[in-house]
């Protein structure tokens, strides 16, 4: 009788805490939703330079930028891939050869092959990592390290400039009002959602992140998906630099520093797990918004550099304390 009263206190603890794990997420969920709504009251409040065409405009192109890098760093967190340190050297890679190889092979030719060296990066570090067992972090890093010194040898470490303006204004150009870069960030999240959320290579990623040996018992290539995860995050690194390439018409090597962090802040901030298995390119996004509208806020306020590295960087520490807590609870 005891044995069967100490059972039935334990169920019931456990749904407890289960029930309290799926509210305390929920609560997150909507608390960043509630986040974003106070930025854009506040930032309307204290600055009237905040609602304006020219600063929103300014936001967008920044958050598209960045956006497409957040997209393909969902994959690496979600795989259980901790992060891509080598996206400074892909982005500088796709800004630098979308210029450089314009009067060379054409500008079409250029922005393609730039994106595909950067993705042939992203492959590079995902064999190390999926296939050797390199730790990601010192394997992305080297490979960065070593693509970003062979970009600047190949460019002498000078800046490189743009020679067909018309690339520019077509990447510059807006459809009802909105620029194309957003419309291209736009399709690149649709097509990451689609593929993480709806299709077998998602399931098999989620699969991967949550609990690496039960994929493997269930006959997942284990492998090839964390390989793959780090070739997404290339490619869209790549794509990001050839169209900041474009749109400065001038790129030099270290054009891509600091992205990689901003990538993180945001992926973080939106809920998806840094431990792996958990998350969604939607939530990834709106990090994003709510990283980049904060940030735009300070810098509006005039708030220094420094300052605004320690508010993101205290983002990360609550943003990965609540998910560690999360397991915790849900595990408990």
């Amino acid at each position: 009788m005891t044995d069967v009263s100490a059972t039935m206190r334990q169920e019931a603890g456990s749904a407890r805490f289960s029930k309290d794990g799926r509210l305390a997420a929920l609560l997150a969920r909507a608390g960043l939703g509630i986040a974003i709504l106070a930025v854009i009251a506040y930032g309307s409040a204290v600055s009237p330079v905040f609602f304006t065409t020219g600063n929103l405009i300014n936001v967008m192109t920044s958050m598209a930028i960045i956006g497409i890098v957040v997209v393909g760093m969902t994959f690496v967190l979600v795989v259980g891939g901790l992060a891509d340190l080598s996206v400074p050297a892909t982005i500088a890679c796709g800004a630098i050869l979308s210029l450089a190889l314009q009067p060379v092979i054409g500008p079409v030719p250029a922005f393609v092959a730039a994106i595909g060296l950067a993705g042939l990066c992203g492959l590079v570090s995902g064999v190390l990592i999926g296939y050797v067992g390199i730790n990601p972090i010192i394997a992305t890093l080297g490979v960065g390290t070593i693509v970003l010194g062979i970009v600047q040898a190949a460019v002498g470490g000078v800046i490189v400039y743009g020679t067909n303006p018309d690339t520019a204004m077509l990447v510059k150009s807006r459809l009802f009002g909105i620029p194309a870069i957003v419309l291209i960030f736009l399709a690149v999240a649709i097509a990451g959602n689609f593929l993480l959320a709806r299709s077998w290579w998602g399931r098999w990623t989620f699969a991967t992140g949550g609990n690496q040996k039960a994929a493997e018992a269930a006959a997942v290539p284990v492998r090839a998906v964390k390989a793959g995860a780090f070739v997404i995050t290339g490619l869209c690194s790549g794509l990001s630099g050839a169209l900041l390439g474009l749109t400065l018409q001038s790129a030099r090597p270290l054009v891509g520093t600091g992205y990689e962090f901003s990538a993180i802040t945001a992926v973080v901030v939106g809920g998806v797990s840094i431990m792996g298995g958990a998350g969604s390119v939607p939530r990834a996004i709106a990090g994003l918004v709510f990283v980049q509208l904060l940030t735009n806020v300070m810098v509006l306020q005039g708030v220094r550099t420094p300052v605004q590295g320690l508010v993101l960087g205290l983002l990360i520490a609550g943003a990965v304390a609540l998910d560690v807590a999360l397991r915790r609870r849900g595990g408990a």
